[in-house]
């Protein structure tokens, strides 16, 4: 009787204790790209230099972030982000969100890798 109301104690100590999320991953555009297999669903954080904006498109503004890493030639020097939240070409941000590969959102917009639900947060730094 004492086992079973030391396991109901814990098993309720545990359903009312907070959920840790699981710690960003700090990583440059080029390791995305690099390592994208690996972190395919875990949440991400990027800085650099926004290059372009379209907002509202399908409920949600896409932001094209650069940081100075990854390839021009082959496309890894470039990351999509969507976001509730927008920002200016040319700003530097900090972007946190979720890294999803092969999105296919129809309608013409089929990303292979994009960081979806970001926030984001501009900050001084300068990108490389």
């Amino acid at each position: 009787m004492y086992q079973a109301f030391t396991l109901i104690s814990l098993l309720f100590c545990l359903l009312l204790s907070p959920l840790q999320a699981d710690e960003s991953i700090t990583t440059s555009v080029g390791n995305l790209y690099k390592d994208g297999t690996a972190l395919n669903g875990k949440q991400v954080t990027l800085q650099g230099k926004v290059v372009k904006v379209n907002n509202q498109i399908m409920q949600r503004n896409f932001i094209h972030l650069q940081d100075g890493s990854g390839n021009p030639k082959d496309g890894t020097h470039d990351i999509t982000i969507t976001s509730q939240s927008t920002a200016n070409v040319g700003d530097q941000v900090k972007v946190t969100g979720t890294l999803v590969l092969d999105h296919d959102f129809g309608a013409g917009y089929k990303y292979p890798m994009l960081v979806e639900k970001a926030t984001i947060t501009t900050s001084d730094r300068q990108a490389p």
